[in-house]
């Protein structure tokens, strides 16, 4: 069991429309003041998405994320509230077949080369920054990322300073990233986040964790979560086996059924979770050495 957690949280992510869940943050004032939100409840890292103002759909606007990054340091700095940042690298990356001629991408598809994947990363310098390590298939459409892209993407992360979270949908991921370390483009230690539930990679369940736990590379930090009504099941699960916890408004909506949450909200719950269990949570400062993720800004 992990007696030192740490526990983040996604505020807004990319699937979520604010017609569903009008707590779901959408504007750069909003997603700011939620990592604020979900500081302030125990969370060490908030982890972001921007979405466009007027249609409330994820985007990749770089001038968005240095609007929220720069909104949420200055929250920081003005209300004395510390947490890491932590920010999507995964935009850019969904493929839907034309119907008519499936070797080019139909309606829904957002293909950014690894360069512009990572803009947004290189202007706003946070701590860390996400990687989902592989392609798979992401409810109804693909998500690509070739190993080549991983190695471009990998190699500019590492220059920028930045910590990578390594999300792994599925083992073959983790088996990617093993062969990232190997070629020198993950510094150790290196930082994984299995992602459980997403449809139709790995499934929800405490044999699937272990699994993914147990091929980890040696001295690994990792955390795990699971979507939907799983999310507090996963999060003691994580804690069980040695990881740490991610709960938000990007992964789940409830508190219970019918019973709509927030970001705070789902923090404080884990929290109490993990502190039932014995564990001490821990916070942002601690989150750093940690992680040995680099405040540069």
């Amino acid at each position: 069991m992990n007696n030192e957690v740490i526990i983040t949280c996604p505020v807004t992510g990319a699937g979520v429309k604010k017609d569903k869940h009008t707590n779901v943050p959408v504007t750069p004032e909003e997603i700011s003041d939620a990592a604020i939100e979900a500081a302030k409840a125990g969370a060490a890292i908030a982890h972001l998405h921007v979405r466009n103002p007027d249609t409330g759909q994820a985007c990749n606007d770089i001038n968005l994320y240095q609007e929220t990054v720069g909104l949420l340091r200055d929250k920081m700095n003005h209300q004395g509230i510390d947490v890491v940042i932590n920010i999507t690298a995964g935009m850019g990356g969904e493929f839907v077949p034309d119907a008519t001629n499936p070797n080019n991408g139909g309606p829904g598809t957002d293909m950014l080369n690894p360069v512009d994947r990572l803009k947004h990363i290189d202007l706003t310098r946070p701590e860390i920054c996400t990687l989902d390590c592989g392609s798979l298939n992401f409810s109804d459409y693909a998500y690509v990322s070739t190993p080549n892209m991983l190695r471009e993407m990998t190699a500019l992360i590492q220059k920028m300073g930045v910590k990578p979270e390594i999300e792994a949908f599925e083992l073959g991921h983790i088996w990617m990233a093993k062969q990232l370390m190997a070629e020198g483009l993950i510094d150790a230690p290196p930082l994984f986040q299995l992602c459980l539930g997403i449809p139709y990679a790995a499934e929800a369940n405490g044999e699937t964790m272990l699994a993914m736990r147990n091929m980890l590379p040696e001295g690994a930090n990792w955390g795990s979560f699971g979507v939907g009504p799983t999310q507090m099941a996963m999060a003691a699960q994580s804690v069980i086996f040695g990881g740490h916890v991610r709960v938000g408004l990007e992964d789940n909506l409830y508190m219970e059924r019918g019973v709509l949450a927030t970001n705070g909200m789902l923090v404080t719950r884990a929290k109490e979770i993990v502190e039932r269990m014995g564990a001490r949570i821990l916070n942002a400062e601690d989150a750093r050495k940690k992680f040995n993720a680099i405040k540069q800004v």
